[in-house]
């Protein structure tokens, strides 16, 4: 369960919130890429594209992708790959221990260019079953069991959160691609 870990450490790393509240944050990153289209076989179904180094790459582009014919030479593909963890600390009197995930794949409309989004989310409720404030750690306890000990980056917002708490964690990623045509 690595979405486990990398949320509960992520989540509880950032404890950075106001005085009066439980903690909660948000964190996102996206990593985009661009390359031009440089050939095209439609019977190989295989796309050559190179990228904003000038490095080339072969992508074999698999049947469920529908409109290869409308990539043409010169074509910009686009790439957006993007992670996001959103976390909130509530009493353990508004909610119980849980995990669920959803998923969701998106593309492009018959005779356009070909497009596609693929996300995916899984929402973990922890249940906070150790403080150590002289250390600086929390330990998370999950739905199934298992549990982490972290270290908070900031030791203070560790006196606004109590044993029995939960910690709402939604980890969230998405790839998008799209062509657009040569201007």
């Amino acid at each position: 369960m690595k979405v486990f870990l990398f949320a509960v450490v992520s989540a509880l790393a950032l404890l950075v919130a106001c005085a009066n509240q439980k903690p909660s944050g948000r964190l996102e990153d996206t990593i985009q890429a661009r390359a031009t289209v440089t050939a095209v076989d439609l019977q190989q179904r295989v796309v050559t594209l190179k990228d904003e180094q000038g490095h080339e790459v072969v992508v074999d582009v698999p049947d469920t992708v529908a409109n290869l014919d409308q990539v043409k030479v010169g074509d910009q593909v686009l790439a957006s790959y993007t992670e996001a963890l959103a976390w909130q600390v509530k009493p353990a009197t508004q909610g119980a221990p849980g995990v669920s995930t959803d998923s969701g794949v998106t593309t492009s409309a018959p005779g356009s260019k070909p497009g596609a989004t693929v996300g995916r989310t899984v929402n973990l409720t922890a249940t906070i079953t150790g403080i150590d404030l002289p250390n600086g750690t929390v330990t998370l306890t999950g739905p199934g069991g298992q549990s982490q000990t972290i270290k908070a980056r900031d030791p203070a917002n560790l006196k606004k959160v109590k044993v029995g708490d939960l910690v709402d964690i939604t980890y969230t990623e998405a790839v998008a691609v799209s062509v657009k045509p040569v201007k």
